[in-house]
């Protein structure tokens, strides 16, 4: 268990940004995501990407959360494992906790999210969507009578297209994504048949840990030999949600919202007591809120893993430049 007194002492020592020009000795070209960091070996075929502490909300960074790096890219990691037999992905080695050394690919310009539940705070969520009077999402049929947070009738793929940096993601059905041509249709069928065989069995493991996997979010890529390859993260608490098993069914009967462990828990805070979802400079997080959505993660890893998180608490800038050779 990690104390109040670390994730406090750990709000001065978030990783916000990484000011290295060169890994190894080497200059290479970067790239700064909402989260992640991205250095590009094109010689080596390589990526190396570090995960840092920031939290991205309704597509903006919104502040940092003590140890929310090291958590995703271990989370990550146990995911890459647990489903290399399903798809191949882009890990390579892990040199430190917040840190993945990755396989080059040319990614996919669509994310692939699959959904089971009618749920979602966004504008442009599919329970907003259908409270709206919507009845398809992506092309998918909806039945009338749905409540919040309600399963439904199977999981469905409702594809994304990815935004450029400071822009909204728009989700679209895949004969609207076809038509814009931004991917062949055997691209894209089996990038989907890879989204659905990893989702069930993100669902079937969640399930044995007294979780429900709601939704998540699958980035991909096309290798040099035409493989499609799973990239970025998955299954982790940015790119999924999860919510407790055991209490579910009585607080959707007293329409209340599931207990999550993944970032929602920021995005209400966000939506509801400070009022903000999107538009505007993001308001200052409290670091009650900060803690309390560390905690959130924290529990997401140990329970999805069935492993203790052992947090390094040194300063991340030089312990991560001393594991990559970075200045």
């Amino acid at each position: 268990m990690i104390t109040d007194a670390v994730l406090h002492a750990q709000l001065a020592h978030t990783l916000e940004a990484t000011p290295w020009k060169s890994i190894g000795g080497r200059t290479l070209p970067r790239y700064d995501g909402k989260v992640r960091d991205c250095f590009i070996d094109g010689d080596r075929g390589e990526r190396t990407i570090v995960v840092t502490d920031r939290l991205s909300a309704f597509d903006a960074v919104v502040g940092t959360i003590p140890f929310k790096g090291q958590v995703l890219n271990q989370l990550a990691q146990f995911w890459f494992d647990h489903t290399k037999h399903i798809a191949p992905n882009h890990m390579l080695r892990v040199p430190d906790p917040n840190v993945m050394v990755a396989r080059e690919c040319d990614p996919l310009p669509v994310e692939l999210v699959m959904r089971s539940y009618l749920t979602g705070v966004t504008s442009t969520s599919i329970w907003k969507a259908y409270e709206a009077g919507a009845r398809t999402f992506c092309g998918h049929a909806l039945p009338e009578g749905m409540r919040k947070n309600q399963r439904l009738p199977k999981p469905i793929l409702t594809p994304s297209t990815k935004a450029a940096k400071g822009d909204h993601d728009v989700s679209v059905s895949k004969d609207e994504l076809l038509a814009m041509g931004r991917i062949e249709p055997e691209v894209f069928d089996r990038a989907a048949a890879i989204a659905e065989a990893l989702f069930a069995a993100g669902q079937a493991h969640a399930a044995k840990q007294g979780l429900i996997l709601a939704d998540t979010k699958y980035e991909m890529g096309l290798a040099k030999d035409g493989t499609i390859v799973v990239i970025d993260e998955i299954h982790t608490p940015d790119s999924s949600r999860y919510w407790y098993a055991d209490d579910y069914e009585a607080r959707l009967a007293k329409a209340e919202e599931p207990r999550s462990l993944d970032k929602e828990y920021v995005r209400r805070w966000l939506a509801g007591e400070a009022k903000w979802t999107g538009d505007g400079p993001p308001p200052v997080m409290p670091a009650d809120v900060r803690c309390e959505a560390a905690r959130r993660y924290i529990a997401s890893y140990e329970l999805v893993t069935g492993r203790t998180f052992a947090p390094d608490t040194r300063e991340p800038v030089a312990r991560i430049a001393a594991a990559l050779g970075a200045q």
